[in-house]
């Protein structure tokens, strides 16, 4: 019996459909708890070629929602660990590993040779340059986040508005499972709709989750969901870019007092300052910092008063 056989009798699947999971690229960014369920669905639907980005390893704290893994993994680089998961359970499909960080610089690439794009990092510089990326290939995009008790996941661009079209404006604060918890089963119910958003589309069923987003609050065990398909995209947005990508053109300023420059040419000024000396001339402001909140936060606070272009980096996402 076809390991897919239990699939391929629902008539939204069928033989045809499972040929396209099989044909289908798909990209995930992050190999942490929102993948540990999602990379293993995935995996076990046939899709052909799962190409898994991580830079980080696998550390005991994160044992409890990061359930791909096991305590004699610690240590290990997380794409591998969970790339050797995923052939474990299906060893028919191409799966590659890739032990690195997704950058503005490596992103276009990545993004270029896949069918579609799930974003398990669950850090919104990344779920932002990925935005950016995806609403210029027309590559649809699976996004979520999970922090405490509740969480989201929606479907974005390949026709659909972007992140930035329902989500403008800068996060309030820069909380992470790290600072301010989370529960397992949270991250899991959100990864798992992951997996089930990024079949629909790839089988074409509808009505499509792009242009769907979905919340789900764990204490209530309540969710809701809404369509933004006539969301519209910013004005003006403020791109995240690569320190390797600024040129001696640029106006580079470094915002964090406490920590190495992103970039040579960087100056080390509060943007209080900056505010009092905004110079004339059109050019590019970069604007750096750890995660890039602070930089977009200053963006924002400026953007009226700024001639040019106005681009963030994030040490985070460098």
């Amino acid at each position: 019996m076809s390991r897919y056989a239990r699939q391929i009798i629902l008539p939204e699947v069928g033989a045809d459909r499972q040929t396209r999971l099989a044909q289908a690229r798909v990209l995930v960014i992050g190999a942490g708890g929102l993948a540990a369920p999602c990379l293993p669905l995935l995996a076990g639907a046939g899709i052909g070629h799962l190409t898994i980005v991580d830079g980080d390893t696998v550390a005991l704290s994160n044992l409890h929602r990061q359930t791909l893994f096991t305590e004699a993994d610690c240590g290990l680089p997380k794409a591998q660990a969970a790339a050797s998961r995923c052939r474990a359970i299906n060893s028919v499909i191409t799966i590659e590993a890739l032990d690195c960080k997704l950058t503005p610089a490596n992103a276009p690439d990545l993004v270029t040779h896949s069918d579609l794009v799930v974003d398990c990092a669950d850090n919104y510089a990344v779920s932002y340059l990925l935005s950016d990326i995806c609403i210029s290939q027309d590559t649809p995009l699976i996004s979520a986040s999970a922090l405490g008790l509740g969480g989201y996941v929606g479907g974005f661009c390949g026709g659909a508005p972007s992140l930035r079209a329902v989500f403008p404006d800068a996060p309030g604060n820069d909380a992470s499972c790290e600072t301010a918890g989370v529960l397992g089963p949270v991250v899991g119910i959100i990864g798992a709709m992951q997996a089930q958003m990024a079949l629909n589309i790839l089988l074409g069923l509808t009505p499509s989750p792009l242009g769907q987003l979905v919340q789900f609050d764990a204490q209530s065990l309540r969710s809701a969901s809404f369509r933004f398909d006539k969301a519209t995209e910013p004005d003006r947005p403020f791109r995240f870019v690569a320190a390797s990508e600024l040129t001696d053109t640029d106006l580079i300023i470094e915002l964090r007092q406490d920590a190495p420059v992103l970039h040579p040419l960087a100056r080390r000024i509060s943007l209080e300052q900056l505010a009092q000396n905004l110079p004339t001339l059109d050019t590019r402001l970069a604007l750096c910092c750890a995660t890039g909140l602070r930089a977009w936060r200053a963006a924002e606070e400026i953007t009226q008063k700024w001639p040019g272009e106005i681009v963030l980096v994030a040490a985070s996402a460098s």
